[in-house]
């Protein structure tokens, strides 16, 4: 696995250097899980608050994000390059992240909202689905987002 570091910034603010390792890199390449607010060093390799993933055409099918209770991700899937339009986003744990807020804008682009649970551990498969318009049968995944919920350590 590999870190990265990037900036933050919140409202024009710089919050800090975050750095992503193990789990908050992609999988494969492509544009890593980047975390927005509420993260800061001292919270770990995870982020807190709100993270952002973009997904583009041609990057990674698979990538890895930490975060902690609380946390909502927004996930954009930018349009795709072939014929499949993304339909439809599902989370394999709803209990520890729900995906709501599920639209397709007018160029093809998937937006949603990933919470996640509040007060539980554990770790949820978030899959994005796509399909060719034309074609019958049902979508297919196209898309892993891995999360795993993370909680604070306990002092004491």
């Amino acid at each position: 696995m590999r870190s990265w570091a990037g900036w933050t910034a919140v409202v024009g603010v710089v919050a800090g250097v975050v750095v992503l390792a193990a789990c908050g890199g992609p999988v494969g390449g492509g544009t890593p899980a980047t975390p927005t607010s509420g993260s800061s060093p001292a919270a770990g390799s995870c982020a807190a608050g709100h993270a952002e993933v973009t997904v583009e055409p041609g990057g990674a099918v698979e990538q890895q994000l930490c975060v902690r209770p609380g946390t909502v991700v927004t996930l954009t899937l930018r349009p795709r390059t072939d014929d499949r339009r993304w339909t439809a986003v599902h989370s394999s744990a709803p209990v520890l992240v729900l995906a709501s807020g599920w639209r397709v804008d007018a160029d093809g682009t998937g937006h949603a909202s990933l919470r996640c649970a509040g007060a539980r551990a554990g770790a949820a498969e978030v899959t994005a689905l796509a399909k060719a318009p034309d074609v019958a049968g049902a979508a297919r995944a196209a898309f892993r987002l891995r999360i795993s919920v993370v909680p604070y350590a306990k002092e004491g």
